[in-house]
């Protein structure tokens, strides 16, 4: 197996996980915040959006959030390039949406984002050294785990959240 070929199977996780979680996704679990601030809301959107950024970051395109008009159909009170990094209660709690579907629908687009990127690297392009401010410096390959590590986390945490059901935060 070639190394992109690991990454692509990598890529796809969030999105098959997401998936799989759907039959639980309903309205009043999807924005309900367990005793921290990220609802599975939160949660599915951040992960799409930090695959979408730093896809676009990595290939110089532009996000699928504003080229495809997710920022539009979420329409939320925050501006096209937050990606939820940083946010605190009330911007957590600001991210409502009560459309399973769209939210996976924006992380399979995140998700294809990624795998189109991936079927253009080879593995030169992924030895390649693309943030030296980090020790060791941070290459295109780490960089690409790094993407899909913390999107597997983030649709884990809504698995945990959908887990706990609708009557657990009654």
């Amino acid at each position: 197996m070639r190394a992109t070929e690991a990454l692509s199977d990598l890529a796809r996780r969030p999105l098959d996980a997401a998936e799989a979680l759907r039959p639980k996704l309903v309205p009043e679990l999807l924005n309900a915040h367990p005793h921290h601030d990220n609802s599975i809301a939160w949660l599915l959107w951040h992960a799409a959006r930090e695959i979408d950024a730093q896809i676009a970051d990595l290939s110089g395109g532009e996000p699928v959030w504003t080229a495809q008009g997710f920022a539009g159909r979420f329409d939320f009170d925050r501006p096209a390039s937050s990606i939820g990094y940083g946010d605190g209660p009330d911007e957590a709690r600001g991210v409502v949406c009560d459309d399973a579907d769209l939210l996976i629908e924006h992380l399979r687009a995140a998700v294809d984002a990624q795998l189109a990127y991936l079927a253009g690297l080879d593995d030169m392009a992924l030895d390649e050294v693309i943030d030296e401010s980090w020790d060791p410096p941070v290459t295109r390959a780490s960089r690409l785990v790094s993407v899909s590590a913390d999107a597997v986390a983030h649709v884990g945490q809504a698995a945990y959240v959908a887990g706990l059901g609708a009557d657990a935060f009654e």
